[in-house]
């Protein structure tokens, strides 16, 4: 693909965006970076990094803002991700969106894509795969409604930015893949 391509993928629990991630590594070529996996990956390597990360994770406390941009920064620097990423799950509020910029120190971001599902789509999935004590129908409810008031300006921040591809997640998984491929092409073409 020549250019690098940076990439944030937006979307509400259970819209399927670690699917999507995982498909679009492969076929973008691309590393699909996702929060969980950064924070597991920072504990691995077993830095002083990883060290605090851990901490944080086994007190049950979310990891703060601070040190999510620290891990996010660590895991930019890497080689794998010189030529692009697409990062699923960061930033997840407007304050690191913001934070991401300036990570990013003067490369842009070439486009985020949001997958759209209804909530009562997304909260029959969740509650159907039913995994754990957090895909109970009152939690999945909780979890859309922190993802509507943190995240939904950032799609309004993108989209006047003019980055921001919207997708219909409510189709099959190859749709979905396809009309996210469609959409980066028409965004670089634009």
């Amino acid at each position: 693909m020549g250019d690098s391509l940076r990439i944030v993928l937006l979307g509400a629990p259970g819209c399927g965006k670690g699917t999507q991630a995982a498909r679009l590594e492969v076929s973008l070529g691309v590393p699909a970076i996702s929060t969980g996996d950064m924070l597991r990956a920072a504990v691995a390597a077993g830095s002083e990094l990883g060290q605090r990360v851990e901490g944080v994770m086994a007190s049950g406390a979310l990891v703060d803002d601070d040190l999510m941009a620290d891990v996010v920064r660590d895991r930019l620097a890497q080689d794998d991700a010189a030529g692009g990423f697409l990062l699923d799950g960061y930033p997840r509020t407007a304050p690191q969106a913001g934070t991401l910029e300036e990570i990013l120190n003067g490369r842009k971001l070439d486009h985020v894509v949001t997958i759209d599902v209804p909530d009562e789509v997304l909260v029959q999935r969740i509650v159907l795969r039913g995994r754990g004590a957090d895909d109970q129908e009152e939690v999945v409810r909780e979890r859309l409604q922190v993802y509507a008031a943190q995240t939904e300006p950032l799609i309004a921040h993108y989209d006047r930015l003019g980055l921001l591809r919207r997708v219909n997640g409510n189709v099959g998984i190859e749709q979905v893949t396809a009309a996210i491929e469609s959409a980066l092409a028409e965004g670089r073409a634009a």
